[in-house]
């Protein structure tokens, strides 16, 4: 295990992972959004990539699972991504149709910001989508995150970019 919330715990994914996995990536309302649907073969890249990701940087997409039963119900994690040509750290995740709008995404996401500042030396993580993805630059805000900037993109015709900085934490936190 990763990190655990009061609901959910993140781990490392596993090709054990992928029938969980295949449910969200194949789902076309949840991969609305993005450039393609995966089928088979890009779910076990998926896998694979993240896998390498643990292996190389000490992170990636996680499994998140529910605490009560072990489920896997999406993904959720840090990775490195380009954003308009620089490389940058990108809180990104999928959750299953069913289990959206409980307030998983949000509560991954928080923990993963939480982790990412706490066990890395960025000191800012993003969140980028395709424009017309309000649900996830709403839930980026919902953990803090601010609109940065929308650029041209060809994958998503408008890219849209959320950023925090681990500077807000401290003032954050210096507020309470």
């Amino acid at each position: 295990m990763i990190i655990e919330t009061d609901r959910l715990f993140l781990r490392e994914m596993n090709m054990d992972d992928f029938k969980a996995l295949y449910v969200v990536l194949t789902d076309s309302e949840i991969m609305g959004h993005y450039p393609y649907v995966f089928d088979e073969k890009r779910v076990r890249e998926w896998i694979e990539r993240n896998m390498n990701r643990y292996r190389q940087n000490g992170f990636g997409l996680w499994a998140v699972c529910l605490k009560d039963t072990g489920e896997m119900i999406g993904d959720c994690g840090l990775t490195l991504q380009n954003i308009e040509g620089d490389m940058l750290p990108e809180i990104g995740y999928h959750i299953r149709k069913d289990c959206q709008h409980k307030g998983y995404a949000k509560e991954a996401a928080m923990a993963v910001k939480n982790w990412a500042f706490s066990n890395t030396g960025y000191p800012a993580l993003y969140s980028y989508c395709k424009y017309t993805n309000v649900a996830s630059y709403k839930t980026a805000e919902s953990i803090g995150m601010r609109f940065l900037k929308e650029y041209p993109d060809e994958a998503n015709e408008i890219t849209h970019v959320s950023v925090v900085y681990k500077d807000d934490e401290f003032k954050e936190g210096s507020k309470r």
